[in-house]
């Protein structure tokens, strides 16, 4: 379709935060969320109470993002919503919603992946940051997935390495846990990290072969050293809380970096592109801009509030999808597990 302006609105309800953006063809004219603070006195998330919430929300917040966008829903050309990976429940609020909207207004249903879209987001029309070109790598990075994928279109995207067992951002939450730091720990490991030093406790890093990953060892031996540090010092976590931040931070941070060298050398591909909730930490981020000049790499970082689960990063799917004519119908099931 040849339309000059394609208003797409875009649901994300993957997990436990209800958002909604509007996007006139690749450019964000507004991207709300409605963040769930019930998971935190459980230190996770309870999913029949994500659920519920999601139901509260979403009207709301819809709503909000279409005043804000400035647009009314009749000038919609279609809907986006997550299809999956992620809580069935949650999943099953944002589809629903959609569903129903897409047929009240007679506009297309747009199906999208999850895990695509935080790969996908780099494509957001955004002042000041750069889209990658085909093909790139792309390191996605978050609470339930670690992979690196090889990217040769926006819907021909390959698996070249992912986690054998535990995703990176569960390290980071368990290690957070283990600290007794409150949920969600993640990004106070970061905070910390940077008062701490890095090589202050040498943790080791995991033997996998080729480019796959796993966390599940540090993850253990991280709470063996903390319990046998606490043992001896009572005090021990609460006087070397921002060394072992960053100790923590270090080691994660070569075993991704060590896996996308890899990479490179493998596929001849120097530009690097991140993209999930842990790719906001500044650590990570960091040590990416570092290896443009120490590896010759390009590597791309998107905007901050497309890192997190964001309904923008489904628009732009939802935006490439519609120009594709790549439309679903009401009979489009959502998925707890989704193929790639």
């Amino acid at each position: 379709m040849t339309n000059d302006s394609v208003y797409i609105l875009a649901i994300e309800s993957s997990c436990d935060d209800t958002a909604a953006a509007v996007l006139k063809n690749d450019k964000v004219l507004s991207n709300l969320v409605a963040r769930q603070s019930i998971h935190e006195e459980y230190g996770g998330v309870v999913p029949e109470l994500a659920s519920r919430a999601h139901q509260q929300n979403i009207v709301p917040v819809v709503d909000m993002a279409l005043k804000k966008a400035g647009i009314n829903k009749n000038q919609l050309h279609g809907i986006a919503f997550t299809q999956g990976p992620g809580l069935m429940g949650s999943l099953l609020v944002g589809s629903s919603f959609a569903k129903s909207f897409s047929m009240a207004l007679g506009i297309p249903l747009l199906a999208v992946n999850h895990m695509q879209a935080h790969i996908l987001a780099h494509f957001i029309d955004e002042e000041g940051f750069d889209k990658p070109t085909f093909p790139f790598l792309a390191l996605t990075i978050s609470g339930g997935h670690t992979q690196i994928v090889k990217v040769s279109g926006f819907f021909e995207m390959e698996i070249i390495g992912e986690t054998t067992d535990d995703a990176v951002g569960e390290a980071f939450d368990k290690t957070a846990k283990i600290l007794g730091l409150p949920y969600p720990g993640g990004p106070l490991i970061d905070q910390f990290a940077k008062e701490g030093n890095p090589k202050a406790f040498p943790f080791t890093k995991p033997k996998v072969d080729g480019l796959n990953f796993s966390f599940s060892g540090l993850k253990t031996q991280i709470l063996y050293f903390v319990q046998k540090n606490v043992a001896i010092n009572p005090n021990f976590i609460e006087e070397n809380k921002a060394d072992i931040c960053a100790s923590v931070q270090n080691i994660i941070i070569k075993i991704l970096m060590d896996k996308l060298k890899l990479a490179v050398e493998e596929t001849g591909i120097n530009q690097i592109a991140i993209g999930g909730g842990v790719s906001a930490n500044s650590g990570i981020r960091n040590t990416l801009k570092e290896a443009e000049a120490k590896y010759g790499w390009k590597t791309y970082i998107p905007k901050f509030e497309y890192t997190t689960d964001n309904a923008a990063m489904i628009g732009i799917v939802g935006y490439q999808k519609y120009l594709h004519h790549q439309f679903e119908n009401a009979s489009v099931v959502s998925k707890a597990r989704i193929e790639f």
